[in-house]
C-alpha cells in the first residue's frame, strides 16, 4: 500500500488523475472503475482538464461505476449515472456506450446484479479503480456487516449513510434506502486501486482502514491485503496514522 499526503482536494484530485492518465496511455482500452460523491470532483476535473489538453484520450475507455440507487430514474438529478455524465462523461471524449452503471430501476434486482457482475467479467475485469470511503468505512455501498459481500448486490443503507448522504436531496424522506453495488470481492478483483480521502472527519476511520485490523466491520480495511492500493489524503485525513 502505498500513501501520498497531499497539500489539499486540488493536489490529490491532480494526483489521482495522473494514475489514471498514465493506465490510459499504458492501455488506451483500459476497463476503469469510477466512483460517485464528493471525493473524485477533483479528480474528475483533472481528468477533464487533461482530456481538453490533448494529453490523454477517453476514446477506447470503458467504465463500470460502483454503484447506483436502488428506484432512481438514471435522469433524476441525484442518480450517479446524472452525476457522472454531468462531472465526467460530457466533459471527456469518452463513447457514452462505453459507460456502464447498475440499474437501479431493473425489475429483477438480483438477475441485474448478476447481469452487471458478468459485463465486468466480460470486459477483462478492471484495469483501474477509483474509490472514496464513508465516515463508517463503507467502499462503494458496501457497509460494515459480520462479512465481506463478494459480488454486486443489493444493499440496505445504514443510517450513517443515509445521513451522510440526505444533504444531497431536498428532504430526508427522497434520500433512497437501498442501493446496488459492486461487492468488495469484485473490487478486489480490480488489478490496481486508487483510495482517494481528504477531511478532517475522515481522520479516524482512515486510521482505522490503514493501519487498524483487517475486519467486515470497517470495509475498507480489507484493502490492506491488495497487492497494489495507492492511498492519497491530505494533511487532515492522514493526521492520526
Amino acid at each position: 500500500m502505498r500513501i501520498m499526503v497531499c497539500r489539499d482536494k486540488a493536489a490529490q484530485g491532480e494526483a489521482a488523475a495522473s494514475l489514471f492518465a498514465a493506465q490510459i496511455l499504458r492501455k488506451a482500452d483500459s476497463v476503469l472503475g469510477f466512483a460517485t460523491g464528493s471525493t473524485p470532483l477533483m479528480t474528475y476535473a483533472a481528468l477533464a482538464g487533461l482530456c481538453e489538453r490533448g494529453a490523454v484520450d477517453f476514446s477506447k475507455a470503458r467504465t463500470f461505476n460502483l454503484d447506483e440507487y436502488v428506484g432512481m430514474d438514471p435522469s433524476h438529478e441525484q442518480s450517479y449515472s446524472r452525476f457522472m455524465a454531468d462531472n465526467l462523461f460530457s466533459k471527456v471524449n469518452i463513447p457514452r456506450e462505453n459507460c456502464q452503471l447498475p440499474n437501479g430501476n431493473a425489475k429483477d434486482m438480483d438477475a441485474e446484479c448478476g447481469r452487471y457482475e458478468a459485463a465486468i467479467e466480460a470486459a477483462g475485469g478492471i484495469d483501474l479503480q477509483l474509490l472514496g470511503i464513508g465516515h463508517n468505512g463503507h467502499i462503494g455501498f458496501n457497509e460494515p456487516s459480520g462479512h465481506f459481500a463478494r459480488k454486486t448486490h443489493c444493499v440496505t443503507l445504514t443510517e450513517t449513510t443515509i445521513e451522510a448522504n440526505k444533504r444531497f436531496f431536498a428532504s430526508a424522506g427522497e434520500m433512497p434506502r437501498r442501493a446496488l453495488s459492486m461487492g468488495i470481492g469484485t473490487i478486489m478483483k480490480a488489478r490496481g486501486i486508487v483510495l482517494v480521502i481528504h477531511g478532517e472527519d475522515k481522520a479516524d476511520i482512515t486510521a482505522k482502514a490503514i493501519r487498524g485490523p483487517v475486519t467486515p466491520s470497517v470495509p475498507a480495511s480489507i484493502l490492506q491485503f491488495h497487492p497494489d492500493v495507492t492511498v492519497i489524503l491530505d494533511e487532515t485525513a492522514a493526521a492520526k496514522l
